[in-house]
């Protein structure tokens, strides 16, 4: 994540075109204020770092890393599962990140979906603290019973946080 520097308060924002030497205007104090709290809340704000969409899914998915570079920091990571086919009998998904965290591995996982109808869904979020340059992963736990099968959608988005 970059960090914004300050607004060039002291150098013109606006200069009259043709003119010798060209007028020069600065902004004013209001103005000086709201840029700088803009800037404050830019830099507070969650920053999108990958998205995933898996669809129409019938297996468990291995431990898989999520394209990007991962800093030491914070990250939210948040899910949305969704039973698109609902199997013969009776299904389940769980889903879980990993992360490492003090050079640990770590993991956290969602409760299971057990809901075997089309309605059935679930949404997630956790926050993990990852160390510099670690993969940062999804994964999920899926169970069928019966001759069709559960499929499933899955959307997955990484957020950096601090």
């Amino acid at each position: 994540m970059s960090v914004l520097s300050a607004p060039p308060l002291q150098t013109s924002m606006v200069e009259v075109a043709g003119e010798r030497p060209p007028r020069s205007y600065l902004i004013t104090r209001v103005w000086d204020q709201w840029l700088l709290s803009l800037t404050s809340r830019i830099q507070s704000a969650a920053f999108v770092n990958a998205t995933k969409r898996l669809t129409q899914q019938a297996a468990s998915i291995a431990s898989t890393p999520f394209t990007l570079s991962v800093t030491a920091s914070l990250y939210r990571v948040s899910w949305f599962a969704h039973v698109v086919q609902a199997a013969t009998t009776s299904s389940s998904l769980t889903v879980t990140i990993g992360f490492t965290d003090g050079s640990l591995t770590c993991s956290q996982a969602g409760p299971a979906m057990t809901g075997n109808t089309l309605t059935t869904t679930q949404s997630g979020s956790v926050v993990v603290r990852c160390d510099q340059g670690s993969a940062l992963t999804y994964a999920t736990t899926y169970a069928s019973v019966g001759a069709t099968p559960m499929l499933y959608n899955l959307d997955l988005v990484v957020e950096l946080l601090a």
